[in-house]
């Protein structure tokens, strides 16, 4: 392969040096000969300087290509902060939470069939089990407590909550999306820093913590509930906390499970819960209204420290 690489550029050059020596030829008859080939060795060295300057880049470039992708794909790509620890904690604690609940709230629902026979012996009984029960619930209402807290006092959590408020635009964002999955559009709808399918999310864990604290609180403390409510409340409660636990697990397994982890995407797990980082191929895939704005904010920032440069070296030359 080498020697016919070789041959096919000893060819070209051979080519080359006659396509001049057939234009030197042609010009001798109409110009003077003495002209003609100061001509020709101007335009030798012009060609030779040219041909070492392609080359070099040309290498360089091979090299650069080469070096990049011997790199590991992490450390090429460019990441963003995408959430910050405060928040992924309240994420964690919410997540452990709700796998302590889920795991001993379920066979409480379903106590006849085999499996929750089966936990309930490996966990030493049902009063064990209910104990486990409460010391999720308890990590649940602390973490809801906090997170009401992060929304009030801390700016970061004011601006993420704005940015969760549903708005006009996510149901635009339903329309264009719908029309692109059935083949009537170009392209799909383009997000900001959180999707529709995101503000679902969180908004469907707001009201399902709201309802699951408050009828488990109902339930955790009956006698009182007893003596201040009607027995029916108290029997609405112990639906609510049951059904809603059932359509919270699935909600997690079947929705957030996929659209955050099990997609292509982000098959077998998006690492940004744990990292609080995005990567820029993500970022202009699923958030590019945000990408565009952050780098619309550096270059700005970046204009601007010029200006302040330049004016600082301004004032310096006139002192």
């Amino acid at each position: 392969m080498e020697q016919d690489t070789g041959k096919k550029e000893h060819l070209a050059g051979h080519e080359l040096d006659a396509e001049i020596e057939a234009a030197v030829e042609e010009l001798r008859q109409k110009a003077d000969p003495d002209l003609v080939e100061e001509a020709e060795e101007e335009v030798r060295r012009q060609l030779r300087r040219e041909i070492r300057a392609r080359l070099s880049r040309t290498v360089e470039a091979r090299e650069a290509e080469r070096k990049a992708a011997s790199k590991p794909k992490e450390e090429e790509d460019e990441k963003f902060v995408r959430f910050s620890l405060v928040v992924r904690l309240q994420h964690i604690c919410l997540m452990t939470s709700c796998v302590a609940l889920i795991i001993t709230g379920l066979p409480m629902k379903f106590p006849d069939t085999a499996v929750a026979r089966i936990f309930f012996s490996l966990m030493g009984g049902v009063g064990a089990s209910g104990a486990v029960h409460r010391i999720g619930a308890a990590l649940l209402i602390s973490v809801a407590l906090f997170h009401v807290g992060y929304i009030l006092f801390f700016r970061e959590g004011r601006k993420e909550f704005r940015e969760l408020l549903p708005k006009p635009r996510d149901v635009g964002d339903v329309i264009r999306n719908v029309r692109y999955f059935l083949g009537m559009a170009r392209h799909g709808a383009r997000f900001g820093r959180f999707s529709y399918v995101e503000k679902f999310d969180y908004w469907a864990v707001y009201w399902g913590t709201v309802v699951m604290i408050t009828s488990g609180l109902m339930l955790w403390g009956q006698d009182i509930a007893m003596a201040i409510l009607p027995k029916f409340c108290l029997d609405m409660a112990r639906e609510a906390h049951s059904d809603e636990a059932l359509l919270a697990t699935l909600a997690i397994i079947v929705w957030h499970f996929y659209n955050v982890h099990w997609n292509p995407d982000n098959f077998p797990m998006n690492r940004t819960w744990l990292t609080g980082k995005i990567s820029k191929k993500n970022m202009m895939h699923h958030h590019p209204i945000e990408y565009e704005k952050l780098m619309a904010e550096c270059e700005a920032a970046g204009h601007n420290g010029r200006r302040k440069k330049q004016s600082g070296q301004q004032e310096v030359d006139k002192a």
